[in-house]
């Protein structure tokens, strides 16, 4: 059976979400095209010769993009069965639905597809237990290498750059999937409901090394949270860097979990890694709380301390407009972020992103979003909320437009960050002189990835 699978968008990385599913279904013996839209033109005649058109839909951007697609894909190709899958296809499943897609699958989508794919072809009858409208699955899978054969190269994805302005390879891997943890705003909750599952280490191993062979100089590991399983994810590290002890890795941990292994930070930095990205989402701990992130303002503090001590670079990332945002609270992030001298190592972007309200949120629990939130936008795939005050959702569309021409002017983090402050202290109509200006002379640089990565 000819099967095409596409992805829309997968934050400048090659996309896990094609490679792994395509090798299953080559097992099979389908025949199997990968396409990803960020980085290749849509083959017109991939498309018209398929009988399963699979779209990969990770997050909200991406979904929204699919959904762009749908209908000039149903009019090139009527008879194909079209899916989605991945964490946003049972979280948009309805708004697909109505655009034609048949099949949706969530969680732990290979096995899914295989099967679908079987059926359509006539290979195999779909199990008893199985949905083909909508299916969430979270069974233990036996993972196999991942085929990035078709592809596109490592060279047309982000780059990692170096604080002296040297440019590596990145290559993208997952060692896990799901998280242990509910985190109200997180889209991963409705969908494993606090269950994670391991890829293999020598599947990791193995796909990790075919991306080294293509080229690959650092490795980002995608996982929501690398320390889900500290004893499935350390053993990996320390068998990457005996075989490439020159390789170079990031991951994403939780503050929660960066406070409770903080002994283990020594080991991430002797096996290479150069990064830690870290969801922190706010300073105020009344929000913290609403967010139930599991950390503190203070918890905070304290791993910037033994990251900065032990020589690994934090990257956190940040949700500041909340509908309990306040112009104090905004101030106070900004003030942190100069104070730690962590303005270097905050993408611009992080610092005007809104909170999203999907379907399925566990931020539907809390009265006082419900009370403020309007019906649900099938188009956005988001419940629409407005602030209490309209000054703070206008401060935030400055800020989106500050970072948005920021970056076609190419200007550096430092500048768009005094753009920022100062656009922040207009809006709380706080007076400020030339003195009082809080960015430090220079901004350290630090390792990063040249692609920002957007919900």
């Amino acid at each position: 059976m000819k099967i095409l699978l596409i992805s829309t968008y997968e934050l400048g990385r090659q996309p896990f979400g094609l490679a792994s599913p395509a090798a299953w279904l080559r097992k099979r013996g389908h025949a199997v095209t990968c396409l990803d839209l960020s980085r290749q033109s849509l083959n017109e005649k991939a498309v018209r010769e398929a009988g399963l058109i699979a779209f990969y839909v990770p997050m909200h951007t991406a979904t929204r993009l699919t959904l762009e697609l749908l209908e000039p894909i149903r009019t090139s190709n009527p008879a194909a069965h079209l899916c989605a899958y991945g964490l946003y296809a049972p979280l948009a499943a309805e708004t697909l639905r109505a655009q034609g897609v048949k099949s949706l699958f969530g969680g732990e989508f290979e096995q899914e597809l295989v099967d679908l794919a079987e059926n359509l072809s006539g290979k195999a009858a779909l199990p008893k237990n199985h949905a083909t409208s909508s299916n969430v699955s979270l069974a233990r899978l036996r993972f196999v290498t991942p085929d990035r054969s078709d592809l596109s190269a490592l060279k047309n994805y982000a780059h990692l750059v170096m604080p002296e302005g040297e440019h590596k390879l990145v290559g993208y891997t997952e060692a896990s999937r799901g998280c242990k943890h509910l985190c109200r705003h997180c889209p991963i909750v409705p969908v494993y409901n606090g269950v994670f599952r391991i890829v293999d280490r020598e599947v990791v191993l193995s796909d990790i090394r075919q991306q080294v062979k293509a080229g690959a100089q650092h490795i980002t590991f995608g996982d929501p949270d690398f320390f889900n399983g500290v004893g499935h994810a350390v053993p990996l590290v320390e068998a990457l860097h005996r075989e490439f002890p020159e390789l170079t890795y990031d991951v994403t941990i939780k503050v929660e979990h960066l406070r409770k292994n903080a002994e283990l930070l020594k080991t991430l930095r002797d096996t290479g890694c150069l990064f830690i990205i870290s969801a922190v989402e706010s300073l105020d701990d009344r929000i913290l709380e609403k967010l139930q992130k599991g950390h503190s303002r203070e918890d905070f503090f304290r791993v910037v301390e033994e990251c900065r001590r032990v020589g690994i670079t934090l990257q956190p990332t940040f949700v500041p407009f909340t509908p309990w945002t306040t112009f104090e609270n905004y101030l106070d992030l900004l003030e942190q972020l100069r104070r730690l001298e962590l303005i270097g190592a905050v993408a611009p972007i992080q610092l005007a992103i809104r909170l999203l309200i999907t379907a399925g949120s566990r931020l539907l629990e809390l009265e006082d979003v419900s009370e403020r939130i309007g019906a649900f936008d099938a188009k956005s795939l988001i419940y629409p909320w407005a602030h209490s005050l309209p000054g703070i959702d206008r401060l935030c569309e400055e800020l989106q437009d500050i970072v948005s021409s920021a970056d076609k002017l190419k200007l550096g983090r430092a500048a768009i960050f005094e753009k920022i402050w100062r656009a922040t202290n207009r809006a709380a109509e706080r007076h400020i002189e030339e003195k009082d200006l809080l960015i430090p002379a220079a901004v350290s640089s630090v390792p990063y990835l040249n692609e920002p990565w957007y919900c």
